[in-house]
């Protein structure tokens, strides 16, 4: 397969590469993540009115920019590489993708569009995971109003969001205000601590239906895949961040007299995980562009990338602490954040072992 980015898809990494350098540096992640909200308002509000990259997958008749998947994805990669802060997976991606697709009029788009409005989609359950067909989560009507009841785990951003999509039997999706009082919203002490998570319980909670119930199934299956390639977009950002700090670091090192880079073992330790980082990329965006081009292969291309994507970059970054020896443990170091990136998120979707099963489902093997 021969890609190539478009001026406008390069122009816009580097914008968005600028926007972070400046607003999202090293300390201003860490000030970030240990704060109460767990991302910056300010630099969200920049991200939607200087660059439009909030509503880069919502549709022009809603207010956003109408892009595509690769788009999506190269932002995504900015954002893996400088360990963004924000809601942008759960509530750009996942959400703005769900409610397009299920062919949404509440005006939720046009919020997200706008920097707004946070979404956060409430799927994931103890008992089924992210499997729709076995979710427990129920929608009852009750003299003209439905109510939600159910719990949800891992539940990306929901502590900031303003609105709440909630996966129930059927499957249906439904809107429902987290200051509803049948709504009761538990952060986690999670082990990234820039990618908040929480777990949800609705006791018949007021829910409004969204969009046609008819479309849901799909509409999921397309968000979740949308979501996934966007994971493997960032972990590609991700893993070439550790690379170069890896790098870097074996460049300016001096031991014996030499740069530790010099010596074979620190050497050919570098080559593996350039190796890795470079068929990361090629895994993410073969993704993106089956799933903008509706590829036939695209759940082969999604699992694909999403078990090497995940690995490669919990790799290099595992790699890249150990090239830097002991300082790489430490908490002052930033060696260890991707780390912990890493390992989330190989975990949050589903692990590498499952896309695998699902890559050998889609082949037919």
């Amino acid at each position: 397969m021969l890609f190539e980015f478009t001026e406008e898809q390069r122009a816009l990494r580097s914008a968005v590469r600028e926007l972070l350098a400046d607003h999202a540096d090293e300390q201003r992640v860490r000030s970030t993540a240990a704060g109460e909200l767990g991302h910056d308002p300010q630099l969200w509000k920049l991200l939607a009115e200087q660059l439009g990259v909030t509503g880069l997958a919502v549709p022009e008749r809603s207010g956003g920019a109408g892009a595509g998947p690769v788009e999506l994805a190269v932002v995504q990669e900015e954002f893996g590489r400088a360990l963004f802060c924000g809601p942008y997976l759960g509530s750009s991606v996942l959400a703005a993708t769900l409610l397009d697709a299920l062919g949404d009029e509440t005006g939720h788009l046009t919020e997200i569009a706008a920097g707004h409005r946070i979404a956060a989609v409430a799927l994931a359950e103890d008992t089924a995971g992210w499997d729709v067909p076995r979710l427990g989560a129920t929608a009852t009507e009750d003299g003209g109003t439905w109510r939600v009841s159910g719990a949800k785990r891992f539940v990306l951003d929901a502590a900031c969001a303003d609105v709440l999509l909630v996966v129930t039997r059927g499957p249906r999706v439904f809107a429902v205000d987290p200051a509803d009082r049948g709504v009761t919203v538990q952060p986690l002490q999670v082990f990234d601590p820039t990618r908040r998570q929480a777990d949800v319980r609705f006791d018949r909670a007021t829910a409004q239906p969204v969009g046609d119930p008819d479309r849901s199934a799909a509409a999921l299956d397309r968000a979740l895949r949308t979501a996934e390639v966007m994971l493997a977009a960032e972990q590609a950002g991700g893993a070439r961040a550790a690379l170069d700090m890896a790098v870097d670091y074996a460049r300016t090192r001096f031991q014996f007299g030499r740069a530790i880079g010099s010596f074979q073992a620190v050497k050919h330790l570098c080559a593996d995980l350039l190796v890795e980082v470079e068929s990361a990329h090629s895994a993410a965006f073969a993704a993106a562009w089956a799933l903008a081009e509706d590829a036939p292969q695209i759940d082969e291309h999604t699992a694909l990338a999403q078990a090497f994507c995940s690995e490669a970059f919990e790799k290099a970054a595992a790699d890249n602490i150990q090239i830097h020896g002991g300082i790489g443990f430490t908490w002052e170091h930033p060696a260890h954040l991707y780390l912990r990136r890493a390992r989330t998120g190989t975990r949050l979707f589903g692990s590498p072992d499952q896309h695998r099963e699902r890559y050998l489902a889609a082949t037919g093997c």
